[in-house]
């Protein structure tokens, strides 16, 4: 009987080995540091790579994956193109009608502030 143990230990370093291989993503991120994953980036071009029990590797090149536009973008970008549109800019008054329009100043100021959330939340330029 004292095959029995034997046997059990010889069949789970069989198995072992399996469990090591699997995939792994590899992708660069805005700094140029490389990083590596069992999951994909949030965003961008990826490398999906096998990894087999014996530790060779196989890269397979994927595709930018679509990434949903934060909502916070979409506003940015509708009120960059509404105060350099040139058309009157009004205060949202107490009841939700146009309160005063904005005069110059205020304007390029708010102009500004749109301008740095469009790059605060959005991922891609506009297009």
């Amino acid at each position: 009987m004292p095959r029995l143990p034997l046997l059990v230990l010889v069949a789970g370093l069989v198995a072992a080995p399996a469990a090591v291989s699997g995939e792994v993503y590899q992708w660069k991120d805005a700094n140029g540091v490389t990083h590596y994953s069992q999951t994909p980036p949030p965003s961008g071009a990826y490398q999906l790579r096998q990894i087999t029990a014996a530790g060779a590797s196989s890269a397979q090149a994927a595709a930018p994956q679509e990434v949903e536009e934060n909502p916070n973008c979409a506003t940015a970008r509708a009120n960059v193109a509404a105060l350099g549109s040139g058309q009157p800019v009004h205060e949202a008054g107490e009841d939700g009608q146009p309160g005063r329009a904005l005069n110059d100043a205020e304007r390029a100021a708010q102009l500004e502030l749109a301008q740095a959330a469009v790059k605060a939340y959005c991922t891609s330029p506009a297009g």
